[in-house]
Formats: C-alpha cells, sequence, structure tokens
C-alpha cells in the first residue's frame, strides 16, 4: 500500500475550477480540483494524497487541449509557471516541464547552442512537447532528448533513457503508462549564439505572418498527412472563415481554429468534426486529430 505523505502542502488547491481560464482556447467547464504546487517536492506530497480512484489531468499552457463544457470529474495539475529551473549540465541542457518552449530556445541560443530554434515556435511547455513529441520546421522534441524524469500518480520519480521510448510522429509511446514528464535532459550541439538568436527571430517572425496569434486557438489541428498540408486540404474545401457558434476556421491559417469570442467547446468540436468529414468527403484523406479531447458534455 502506498504510504500517504505527511508533507505540508504549499501549493494552490481550488475546487470548481473554470477550465476555460487554463486553456489556450479559453473554453472549458469546470474542474472539480485543481492543484498549483510550488515545486517538485510538493508536487510529490499531493499526488501521494490523491485518491486511487481520482482521474489526473496534468495542464501545460493548456495549448493543445480541449475540455468540454461539462468540465472534468478529475484532478487537474497545472504546471503554468511551475517547475521552470534550467541549466547547463556538461554537455546536456536540463530543464523542468513547465519550461515553456520559446524560453528553452532562446536558453539554449545563449547557451551557444544548434539545434533547438524550432522550440520558438512551439506553443507550449516542454512536459506538452515531450507528451505528444511536439515539433516545427522539420523538426521533433525527441530527435534532443537524452533522458528525462516522470512521475506517477503515487508522486513516485523515475528517471528514464529516451531508448525506453519510442517516438513518431506527434506521438510518444510509454514503456510505463500512467506517468507524467517532470523534466528532460537535451542534448545539442555547439553553436554560435547569434546565428541561433537571428534563427529564432526569423522563426518567430514566420510564425506571426502566418498564424493567428492575435485570438484563442491551440494550435494546430490535425496533424499533416504524409506528403501533404492539413492547412493546404481545408483550405482547398473553401472552409477558411467557416464558423458554429464562436469558433472559427481561422482566415490566416486554416489548420487553426479560433475562438472570435463567445464560444463554446461545443462548438469548437462539431467545427473540428466539420473540418475532418468535409476533407474526408472531397480529398478522400482521413485527418488525424492533433488536439487532444478530454472531459463531459453538458
Amino acid at each position: 500500500m502506498q504510504a500517504v505523505s505527511t508533507h505540508p502542502l504549499a501549493g494552490k488547491l481550488l475546487q470548481n475550477e473554470p477550465m476555460s481560464k487554463h486553456t489556450s482556447w479559453r473554453v472549458g467547464g469546470l474542474a472539480d480540483q485543481l492543484y498549483i504546487p510550488v515545486d517538485l517536492t510538493d508536487l510529490r506530497a499531493f499526488l501521494q494524497q490523491v485518491g486511487d480512484q481520482q482521474a489526473i489531468h496534468f495542464v501545460g499552457l493548456g495549448s493543445n487541449l480541449l475540455v468540454r463544457d461539462g468540465g472534468l470529474r478529475a484532478t487537474v495539475v497545472s504546471m503554468h509557471n511551475v517547475l521552470t529551473d534550467m541549466h547547463v549540465e556538461g554537455d546536456l541542457i536540463y530543464a523542468e516541464s513547465g519550461v515553456t518552449c520559446g524560453k528553452l530556445a532562446k536558453f539554449c541560443a545563449k547557451q551557444s547552442r544548434q539545434g533547438a530554434e524550432f522550440f520558438a515556435g512551439i506553443p507550449g511547455t516542454l512536459g506538452g512537447a515531450l507528451a505528444m513529441n511536439a515539433g516545427c520546421y522539420g523538426w521533433e522534441t525527441w530527435d534532443a532528448v537524452d533522458s528525462v524524469i516522470t512521475i506517477n500518480r503515487h508522486g513516485e520519480l523515475h528517471t528514464r533513457s529516451a531508448k525506453e521510448f519510442v517516438a513518431s510522429y506527434r506521438h510518444i509511446s510509454m514503456p510505463v503508462q500512467g506517468e507524467w514528464f517532470v523534466a528532460a535532459w537535451l542534448k545539442f550541439e555547439a553553436g554560435d549564439a547569434e546565428v541561433a538568436a537571428q534563427k529564432i527571430k526569423d522563426l518567430l517572425a514566420s510564425r506571426l505572418a502566418s498564424q493567428p496569434l492575435n485570438l484563442p486557438s491551440a494550435g494546430s489541428t490535425f496533424r499533416n498527412p504524409e506528403g501533404d498540408y492539413a492547412a493546404r486540404l481545408i483550405e482547398a474545401c473553401g472552409l477558411k472563415g467557416y464558423l458554429i457558434g464562436g469558433a472559427q476556421v481561422s482566415e490566416k491559417h486554416a489548420n487553426f481554429i479560433v475562438n472570435i469570442g463567445g464560444a463554446t467547446a461545443l462548438d469548437i468540436e462539431l467545427l473540428i468534426k466539420h473540418m475532418h468529414d468535409t476533407v474526408l468527403e472531397q480529398f478522400g484523406v482521413a485527418l488525424q486529430q492533433e488536439v487532444k479531447v478530454i472531459g463531459d458534455y453538458v
């Protein structure tokens, strides 16, 4: 039997917390409870006090997540602004899962490392990037992973080599289910700090020009099918600007759904289905959803 921690909790426990405050789409119903730990010790202590029957979800910036309007009968752990240590360890970069991908890219550039610039284009935390093998511009998160630290629902930590995981496009197969990432050691080649910084500036400028960063969204809605682009297929169907309630297929980038104001999670979920079904009908391509959908309907 798992021993219950007697460590006093230092974080913030919120009851019936609106998930609209914790997702980048700004939608989502109430979570039974949401915990914001102050550090790893506090997180371990909290998990040891959560009952075995209670579902647990870890959320970073909530940038690849749709929580339904009925909310979550679960415990949510918010990693936003939590576990943000980042430093050099020999040839490796150590970063905790709450570090935003943008800050990771800039830190690596300052350390004269090359190959981390693409992280500037990922709108989330390292924890989320590890969990879905996030990537852009031809690079993927797990290309850089040497090893990771995971935590299970009992607050137990495990250090695991990258070789224990199977990485594929926007997916990672875990060697043990029921674990979440809390840190990683990343390997990058030595490079020129100024060159890396310029690459990041160029990447951010390209992202600003091509993506609807001024409106709430969750990044790419669908994975790119092999040899093609989801955005091209969606746009070719004439769906740019298509509306369901307050959810709209972005007029700037067809693989983005934006909340133009007052959208519900159901609006977004119905729009995702319409985009998928339309592309399937017109092109015979079954787009794979990149966004994770959790929670209950109203």
